[in-house]
């Protein structure tokens, strides 16, 4: 008898062993998977076998102590057989019955009653076993069903699966006894194959065995992020024997900055950028070098963009300077500064901006990122943003973004946004493997949630009424490309002992002081008032301008923004500057008044010191005066 089941509509394996095994039947079983749920759908037949031998094709449940590293694609395929036992993908409707403790606490005492299982070892010698089957040995017939076969619901047809199978069934003693025999050679090959049995029986006990509350809750944890716990794995992480965990700078981290430099180049090398956003003193600019060094050494070429008034604190670190502590590290990355985009020729430090090759940066970090949250267009003149997404992030090679900000949103959700686009190239889907289909959409919809939260009544406008509200996918999103701790964040997680202790910050004090001791100066007050009645015209000249001539001004001196939607008007600069220049004189008269003090006391010691030096020299109009006299001339 020979027939050929697919599974669908020319039978199912299931059904064909139903009819065939009969009490006291010997099984020998050949396949890559072992299911419960295989079990629980032929038990009424299983439980009255003699015995049964299941042979794994591939290793499971067994491990090569020779080599130190599987590769990863067989590493999960190996663990996917093994967890299988409690039903894979496509048993997905049998798991819901939530009866899996039951059918496994049957499962594990049939096989301690009734079975034998080996696995192939896991070895290159290993035997290549390309197809499987199930022998039926019944005390008046045998049968074989050989094919592409598996040992679970959906192999034997009782589970839907999109895999197309085809197996034959052949009831002839011959063909049964050839598969029998070809079987045992690797069944008794001890070179090849390893009694797994225990092994087996230890994973059933964890379907059914009972559990605490604690266990269950730490297992959900890691099955929650499983898929992250190999991202911290510095060997994984930090490509080749670079000799980066060799360098001085890498050894001057604490542990909770070594933590942070692995996690941003594991988001560097995963999604082409991160943003370190830790708070202010915990040290994002070495943690920035030991990432710079890390793509040094591997022969990147990298550019550092930092405020003007910040250049020095990179560029020693470049330089042959008895303060560089990092001096035996040889960095060799370039520094400009931020307003350096803005120009087009002349030098910058040792850098000549006209023959600078952009789009030749394999890293560029910007620091102090969140000034380039902005991008808003004026006069259709080219940006300082523009121009670094333009010639440094699309140009040229593929550039690996570094943002370093304590602030990266500041004032509004979407201050991130323009910041991510330097990461995505400005790609609004860069994320939808991760699950965020959107990044404007996902900043947007947070915004608006923003907006409302801020409306509420202040005592419902709590932080976890906003957690509450907002979208999952914009925490998600800064999860993805962010790396931010806080000062609390490392003192719970990390050993402070090997930090020392952070400085105490003190509560801020309102100090009220007079102008000086004596109350000779006017009120700051006054003063104010006097400042607002300055016309200062010098900084508004289109006062001045006739009425007809002023549009012709306009055009020429007011500003595009915001992509020609709105217009910036010469006369609100000019408001805006004298306004700015009242402030600017109140605050340094403000600031200037003690030092001012100490002059004047200075020129009078000064005079009296003179004074007493002029005798016959004095001007006989003043002969007559006392050194009081002549203090008060001055």
């Amino acid at each position: 008898m020979f027939k050929i089941l697919d599974n669908r509509n020319t039978g199912t394996v299931g059904d064909v062993l139903k009819e065939e095994i009969q009490e006291g039947a010997k099984l020998s079983i050949l396949a890559s998977q072992l299911s419960i749920y295989a079990y629980k759908e032929l038990r009424d037949k299983l439980n009255k076998v003699d015995n049964v031998r299941f042979l794994f094709t591939e290793p499971t449940f067994t491990e090569n102590k020779e080599v130190k590293e599987e590769k990863r694609e067989f590493l999960l395929r190996k663990k996917y057989r093994e967890t299988s036992l409690a039903g894979n993908e496509y048993e997905i409707a049998l798991k819901n019955e939530l009866n899996q403790g039951v059918i496994a606490k049957e499962f594990a005492q049939w096989i301690k009653e009734k079975v034998e299982i080996k696995s192939v070892k896991d070895n290159k010698d290993r035997p290549q076993i390309m197809f499987k089957g199930i022998s039926i040995q019944n005390e008046t017939d045998e049968s074989v069903i050989q094919g592409s076969l598996d040992f679970d619901a959906s192999g034997l047809g009782y589970a839907p699966s999109p895999v197309y199978v085809m197996n034959h069934f052949t009831k002839d003693k011959v063909s049964t006894q050839q598969f029998i025999g070809w079987f045992n050679q690797f069944w008794d090959n001890e070179e090849f194959v390893e009694d797994i049995k225990s092994e087996v029986l230890d994973s059933i006990q964890t379907m059914y065995k009972e559990n605490t509350p604690e266990f269950i809750y730490f297992v959900t944890l890691y099955n929650i992020f499983r898929e992250y716990l190999d991202e911290f794995d510095e060997d994984k992480i930090i490509k080749g024997k670079t000799g980066f965990k060799d360098t001085i700078i890498w050894n001057k981290l604490y542990k909770f900055q070594k933590d942070g430099v692995l996690g941003a180049i594991e988001k560097l090398e995963k999604y082409n950028g991160c943003v370190i956003a830790d708070s202010v003193g915990l040290g994002k600019t070495f943690e920035a070098l030991a990432i710079i060094k890390y793509y040094e050494l591997r022969n990147d070429r990298v550019l550092v963009l930092c405020p003007k008034k910040l250049r020095d604190n990179w560029t020693l670190y470049t330089q042959n300077d008895i303060r560089n502590i990092l001096l035996d590290d040889r960095f060799r990355y370039d520094v400009l500064n931020h307003t350096d985009l803005s120009r087009s020729s002349g030098m910058s430090g040792s850098i000549d901006l006209k023959t600078i090759n952009w789009g030749n940066y394999d890293l560029v970090v910007i620091d102090e990122s969140h000034n380039f949250r902005n991008n808003q267009a004026r006069n259709d003149k080219e940006t300082r943003y523009s121009r670094l997404m333009k010639e440094i992030i699309k140009k040229g090679v593929n550039t690996k973004v570094l943002l370093l900000s304590a602030t990266p949103v500041n004032n509004k959700m979407n201050d991130i946004k323009n910041q991510i686009a330097f990461i995505t190239e400005g790609n609004d889907k860069h994320f939808e493997n991760e699950g965020i289909k959107s990044i404007e959409a996902t900043l947007r919809k947070a915004q608006m949630i923003f907006n409302k939260w801020i409306k509420i009544p202040e005592e419902e406008r709590t932080t976890q009424t906003f957690l509450e509200m907002i979208n999952f996918d914009y925490f998600k999103l800064l999860d993805t490309i962010t790396i931010a701790r806080s000062r609390k964040h490392i003192e719970k997680y990390y050993n402070m002992s090997e930090i020392g202790k952070f400085p105490e910050r003190l509560k801020p004090r309102n100090i009220h002081s007079d102008i000086d001791t004596q109350g000779s100066f006017e009120a700051i007050s006054n003063i104010n008032k006097k400042i607002l009645r300055l016309n200062l015209s010098i900084y508004s000249p289109l006062k001045y301008v006739l009425p007809q001539k002023r549009e012709i001004y306009s055009n020429k001196y007011d500003i595009k923004v915001q992509n020609g939607k709105s217009v910036f008007k010469q006369t609100d600069r000019e408001q805006s500057i004298v306004h700015l220049m009242r402030v600017n004189l109140l605050k340094r008269l403000e600031s200037s008044i003690n030092s001012f003090t100490i002059t004047l006391e200075r020129i009078l010691y000064q005079v009296e010191k003179g004074i007493k030096g002029l005798e016959k020299n004095i001007n006989p109009e003043y002969e007559d005066l006392s050194i009081d006299d002549i203090k008060q001339i001055y």
